[in-house]
C-alpha cells in the first residue's frame, strides 16, 4: 500500500531552522521515499510500512537531537506525488 503525507515541524525554539532543516535532510536519505519541500510544509510518498516507520525514528531523532517540537501531519492512502499516475 502507498502512502502520502504532508508534514510540518514547528521546534518550540528561538532557533528553528537547523532543526527544520536537519528533519528534513534525514528524511532525503531514504532512497525508496520522495520528499517534496515547501515553505510551508513537506510532502512524503512511499511505501506504507516503510514511510510511517521512516516517520517514527526521524520524529524521534528530532526530539532527542533539538528538544520540543509540534508535528502537524495529514495522511492519506495512496500515492499523489507528481510522478505518480493518479489524477
Amino acid at each position: 500500500m502507498k502512502l502520502s503525507v504532508e508534514i510540518s515541524m514547528y521546534p518550540l525554539k528561538d532557533e528553528y531552522i537547523p532543526a527544520i532543516r536537519d528533519f528534513i535532510e534525514r528524511l532525503d536519505r531514504h532512497p525508496a521515499l520522495q520528499v517534496i519541500t515547501n515553505t510551508m510544509s513537506t510532502r512524503v510518498f512511499g511505501d506504507y510500512d516503510l514511510l510511517m516507520d521512516t516517520l517514527k525514528a526521524e520524529m524521534r531523532a528530532s526530539y532527542e537531537r533539538f528538544g520540543r517540537a509540534i508535528f502537524v501531519c495529514k495522511f492519506i492512502e495512496g500515492d499523489l506525488s507528481p510522478d505518480s499516475a493518479n489524477d
